[in-house]
């Protein structure tokens, strides 16, 4: 069933709606079961919790084999940490975890055209899944996205869609579209955030059904940080896991209106300026889910912090130094976790991520890095 956060109404999740009449953003209430021992025996892919995911029927599973990335312990400022390895899916980021659950239910809904809005990422993964499933496939995107990230998305065969303007008005030009087609957006749909919740369960079942102590993950739109919140609340409610880790959300200091939120305590989103950041994909000034992204952090005992541009860029380099290319978001949040370090109780067991290749920004990562 689909409930909306702001007026309580309720509507079937086999209808085709991804917002409420009165314009609020929808929740899904859907029971996830599993059995932790059956998955021991499954294909290493985020589909190894099926009985978890809101699919109907496997042959309207759109799947690349994705998940079930490594976790890898690595040491940062002295602590050793355990950082999730997102940039190694197919399209290149974590959001091929929503996109294959998303299209996977447009799909068994019947759906055959959908548009969607992204900052590159979530586009290049909407476009892939849509390629794969047959559906015709619309992306908008800011006319200042990396060039890698749009040629990625026109290999795919999706009509792309360069908006002048801020990441907002991208949203908004989507949003007029909207009003013809389906909506495959990874921030209204919920269905988006089912394939992310993934993250959390793997992440327990790769400490051997133990929930870390602290998650540590980038904050534009809050799509990896509400599913990881949504797995493991469940993997907690169904007594496989004992704690829901403490969130620390890390924005851009160009653009952290959560963080402002969280800071000064308001119940709407406040109007933030909005500098240049090397983090496109956390430059989200207004959004959809934010006031909920704020509730979750909250619910988990954590906080936010920011990170400026040099800190990201020394993170990029460090990462860079031992072997890992990762685009600048991803950067961003091991910049936060570094500062975190400084604070954190020295028995934590904390996990991070990368959300992102380096691919992904090539021409970014390559100016700075001083190549």
């Amino acid at each position: 069933m689909l409930i909306c956060r702001k007026c309580n109404s309720s509507y079937s999740s086999a209808e085709p709606r991804w917002r409420c009449a009165c314009g609020g953003v929808l929740d899904l209430v859907f029971q996830s079961a599993f059995d932790t021992k059956q998955i021991a025996n499954r294909k290493p892919t985020m589909w190894r919790y099926r009985e978890a995911i809101p699919v109907g029927y496997d042959d309207n599973i759109i799947s690349l084999d994705e998940g079930f990335t490594p976790l890898l312990k690595i040491e940062i400022k002295g602590r050793s940490v355990w950082i999730k390895q997102e940039q190694l899916f197919s399209t290149g980021s974590y959001k091929d975890r929503g996109a294959s659950v998303l299209i996977s239910k447009i799909r068994e809904l019947g759906i055959t055209e959908v548009i969607e809005d992204s900052s590159g990422n979530a586009g290049s993964a909407i476009a892939a899944y849509c390629a794969a499933a047959g559906i015709k496939c619309h992306i908008y995107v800011p006319e200042n996205t990396s060039p890698a990230k749009l040629a990625q998305i026109k290999a795919y065969g999706a009509r792309l869609y360069l908006i002048p303007g801020t990441r907002e008005d991208t949203a908004e030009a989507a949003l007029r579209a909207a009003e013809k087609l389906y909506y495959a957006s990874h921030s209204w749909n919920p269905f988006f955030l089912q394939g992310t919740k993934t993250f959390a369960y793997e992440i327990c079942e790769q400490l051997d059904w133990h929930a870390p102590d602290t998650v540590v993950l980038p904050v534009g739109n809050g799509t990896l940080l509400l599913g990881a919140f949504i797995g493991f609340k469940e993997l907690m409610a169904a007594g496989i896991i004992d704690n829901i880790p403490k969130i620390i959300a890390i924005q851009s200091a160009g653009c952290a209106p959560l963080y402002e939120i969280f800071k000064n305590n308001p119940n709407t989103l406040l109007s933030v300026r909005v500098s240049n950041t090397m983090a496109e994909g956390i430059a989200v000034a207004k959004p959809v889910r934010g006031l909920q992204v704020v509730e979750a952090v909250k619910q988990s005992g954590g906080h936010f912090m920011t990170v400026r541009d040099h800190e990201i860029k020394q993170a990029l380099a460090e990462m860079g130094s031992r072997g890992f290319f990762i685009e600048p978001t991803a950067a961003a949040a091991i910049a936060g976790l570094g500062k975190y370090l400084d604070q954190a109780n020295p028995t934590e067991l904390i996990v991070s991520v990368f959300t992102g290749h380096g691919l992904k920004a090539a021409g970014k990562c390559n100016k700075l890095t001083g190549g």
